[in-house]
């Protein structure tokens, strides 16, 4: 790339600007983080999230879950592809000897702007996720010191059928203890070895101190409450399984949008105007040189 072919007013020499321009990588990068909550907020209102919002998992579909995750991707391509076009737009040209080094310049503040915004993405989440984590008890569960917090957020509707009862209970505390057991032996449901015999007696034991059911009902009462946890737990792996996948793979494919993207604002930047205005440009241009 010779030097006539920069403007002036965006050439600078190696040794006038550092060779990774934070201020364009930062203004990339909150641009790329705003569309990605803008979008997932947008998402998040009209259902698209594999997070069930009932108190079970067997209320959403996988139709559901796979059309979440390809959102998660679209997010993705959106907000890194306009973070890197602007990381790459508003990045100082240099003084380079060849076209392709100058484009792979461009290309790496794209890169660097893609891990800025998901280190800031990543912060807003766990900010996010401490802040409602008190509230995450769903199905009336207490989230006290001796709570599950697993078992009340995934089988918590389970957990209130164990321990349903028309008798008042005076004690919440030793409710929420005998919960909190409860919860710790169910999540073994969906596991490689199970629920054993003695626990399952144990949770019969505490269903019909609880409930005043005979031996049979309690017990019955357990089986079917094990088989539900077994197959909640079951879709609630599936869907963080796939919500993971389609995570990662929008990440990378975010990875390689905002290198291009970045690449594609250098090159803008060096023509100078919008792209479809100099499509336009280039249109026009076509045409006077066919009518000579």
């Amino acid at each position: 790339m010779s030097s006539a072919s920069i403007p002036p007013t965006q050439a600078a020499s190696d040794g006038a600007a550092p060779f990774v321009q934070w201020s364009s990588v930062i203004a990339g990068a909150i641009a790329a983080a705003g569309i990605s909550f803008t979008l997932l907020a947008f998402g998040a209102g009209i259902g698209l999230s594999v997070v069930s919002t009932a108190p079970t998992w067997r209320d959403s579909s996988a139709w559901l879950w796979i059309l979440s995750g390809l959102f998660l991707i679209l997010v993705a391509l959106c907000a890194f592809g306009f973070g890197g076009y602007i990381a790459g737009r508003m990045r100082t040209a240099f003084r380079t000897p060849t076209v392709h080094e100058s484009e792979f310049r461009d290309g790496v503040h794209g890169l660097v702007t893609w891990g800025l915004a998901i280190l800031i993405t990543a912060l807003i989440g766990l900010a996010g996720a401490a802040a409602v984590t008190p509230m995450m008890a769903p199905s009336g569960g207490t989230m006290g010191p001796g709570a599950s917090t697993a078992g009340e957020n995934i089988i918590a509707s389970e957990l209130d059928e164990l321990f349903r009862s028309t008798r008042n209970t005076t004690d919440a505390n030793l409710l929420a203890a005998r919960r909190a057991e409860a919860s710790r032996i169910l999540l073994k449901s969906n596991g490689h070895v199970g629920i054993g015999s003695e626990e399952r007696n144990y949770l019969a034991t505490m269903v019909y101190d609880r409930t005043g059911l005979s031996s049979d009902a309690a017990a019955a009462r357990v089986e079917r409450v094990i088989a539900a946890s077994a197959q909640e737990l079951h879709r609630a792996r599936v869907a963080a399984v796939l919500q993971a996948f389609m995570a990662a793979a929008g990440l990378l494919l975010g990875a390689a949008v905002a290198w291009y993207a970045a690449v594609e604002g250098g090159r803008d930047r060096q023509r100078g105007g919008m792209p479809a205005w100099n499509w336009r440009a280039e249109t026009a241009g076509h045409v006077h040189d066919t009518r000579m």
